[in-house]
Formats: structure tokens, sequence, C-alpha cells
């Protein structure tokens, strides 16, 4: 062998055994590389839930503020429904039509409804319009069905109890009379069954 082979082997072992020492480096060097990007991706998650809890967080509160007094909105309706039905009971006693003092209790009672009304609405509590509506089963309730030719069949003919809204929420259904048709065949059935 000639001295040019000799040292063209002994640069070749030389250099593997260099490229030997360097492959253990390389490898740390991707494994710090992948490291840094697990890191990296755990740390962009973690952002990202942060930011969705934040958003949760604001809606819960958001509908707290909104819909915490949904409860209580509720319950006063009764008083709304209680003085209305009180109204029209002392305007139909007999008794007391004959009473001079019958117009000024009215009177009363009206401002007292007008200003419960007024403190519904300032609190985005509204009443629901039924009056030449169709029937919509999401804030209405059909109580009973009225026959008649004349309307459409599923408009509203009568409103039995007011319903409310508070905001886009539901508070109560308005509770109403629904039209339908006049259907002979069930009359001629409603008239057998009187005859048997």
């Amino acid at each position: 062998m000639s001295d040019n082979n000799k040292k063209k082997q002994e640069d070749t072992k030389k250099i593997i055994k260099e490229s030997s020492e360097e492959n253990p480096t390389e490898k740390e060097q991707l494994n710090v590389e992948d490291k840094l990007k697990n890191t990296e991706d755990k740390l962009l998650r973690s952002l990202a839930e942060i930011e969705n809890q934040r958003r949760r967080f604001e809606k819960e509160i958001k509908d707290a503020f909104e819909f915490g007094s949904f409860n209580f909105a509720k319950e006063n309706l009764a008083i709304l429904d209680n003085l209305q039905r009180a109204k029209e009971a002392i305007k139909n006693d007999k008794v007391l039509k004959d009473s001079k003092d019958l117009d000024k209790f009215l009177e009363y009672l009206i401002i007292i409804e007008k200003d419960l009304i007024s403190i519904f609405e300032r609190n985005n509590i509204k009443k629901i319009d039924t009056k030449g509506k169709k029937f919509d089963p999401n804030i209405h309730q059909a109580m009973t069905e009225i026959e008649d030719n004349n309307s459409e069949t599923g408009s509203i003919l009568q409103e039995i109890q007011a319903g409310y809204m508070l905001g886009e929420r539901l508070l109560r259904p308005a509770l109403v009379g629904v039209a339908k048709k006049n259907n002979p065949k069930n009359k001629e059935n409603n008239e057998k069954k009187d005859w048997n």
C-alpha cells in the first residue's frame, strides 16, 4: 500500500469517527428542537384554553346580569295579573257599580297598573302581542279552539292571559284561544251524539 492510500484510509477513519461523534450532538439538537416545538404547542393550547375560558366567564356574567332577575320578574307578573283581575271584578260588581267612589278607586288601580307596566318596560320585560297574530308555539300556549269560519285557522282570537318576554327570553307564554274552521262532519257527529 502506498502512503497515499494509507493516508486516505486514515482520513476516512478520522471522518467516520468525527461524524459518529457529531451524530449524538445532532440527535440532541433534534430532541431539543422537538421539545421546543412540543413546548410551544402546549403553550399555544394553554393560551387558547385560557381565552375560551375568559369568553365563557364573560358570557356567564352577561347572562347573570340579563337574566338574574328572571324568577323575580316571573313572580311579579302575578301581582299585575291580580291587579287586573281585581279591576275587572270591581267593574262588574253590581253593588259597587252604584257607589260614587268606584270611579276614583278604579282610577287609583289604573295608576298602579300603569306604574307596574312602566317598571316592567324599563327592565326589558315586554308583553307579547297576540292581537291578530298567528299562533306561535314558542311564545303562545293554546288553551282552547274556537270555531270561526271568518278567521284563518291558527290565528289568535282570544287572549286568556297575557304573556311576557324578558329581553329575548320567554318569561311566560301567552294563553290564547285559537281559530279553527267549522267542520260540518264534526257538527253532524255532535248532533248524532246528542240523539243517542
